[in-house]
């Protein structure tokens, strides 16, 4: 199956190509649709509906898959939380790079001690068929919050979330063991059972 992904990022056009494989994922850009939605709600579901819902009416009512994910600390009340990809930007007036917003994350934790450095990824993806065929999926993946950034892959808040059972973070993951293990991979694989499961209709 064809899937319309609701995002403008290229690594998670990647990411969601090996984890929904065979099935085929574009973005927006690779059809010439100019797509932006306005993330106004208060939980990852409803970003997620609302993405794919904007989507779907720019595309004429293609399949389409969106997901809203962010990073919780506990310690900081649930933050940066829905607002993950927005995190700081109301200091700076903009949206920050990745990198900045890692260090702006570290900063806000400098007086955290190790024990209390807890926080977890939430993935939440809305996959719409038709306008009343709609599955949804959310899953987490937990780990905390390194002293700096280390590792050179993955993106967003990768190099300074820590994996203490297999002691690296999670830019120093392959592809393989990410997508099997992360809030993406994971709601991502539940998203193709249902899509391997289906006998769509046109």
């Amino acid at each position: 199956m064809e899937l319309l992904l609701a995002t403008g990022n290229p690594h998670k056009k990647e990411e969601l190509s090996r984890i929904l494989h065979p099935h085929r994922v574009l973005i927006p850009s690779d059809l010439g649709i100019s797509f932006d939605a306005e993330e106004t709600g208060t939980t990852y579901l409803e970003n997620s509906l609302i993405k794919a819902r904007t989507l779907r009416e720019l595309s004429g009512g293609r399949t389409v898959l969106a997901d809203d994910s962010g990073l919780s600390v506990p310690a900081l009340g649930g933050a940066p939380g829905v607002y993950s990809a927005r995190y700081g930007s109301d200091e700076s007036g903009g949206e920050l790079e990745a990198s900045q917003r890692n260090q702006l994350l570290l900063t806000n934790m400098a007086d955290i001690q190790e024990g209390d450095r807890e926080a977890f990824f939430v993935c939440c993806m809305a996959l719409i068929l038709s306008d009343y065929r709609v599955f949804t999926a959310q899953e987490t993946f937990s780990g905390t919050i390194a002293l700096k950034p280390y590792g050179a892959g993955g993106f967003g808040y990768d190099p300074i979330f820590h994996l203490s059972e297999r002691n690296c973070s999670v830019a120093e993951l392959d592809a393989e063991e990410k997508d099997r293990i992360s809030h993406r991979g994971r709601a991502g694989l539940r998203i193709k059972a249902v899509l391997d499961s289906l006998e769509v209709s046109p």
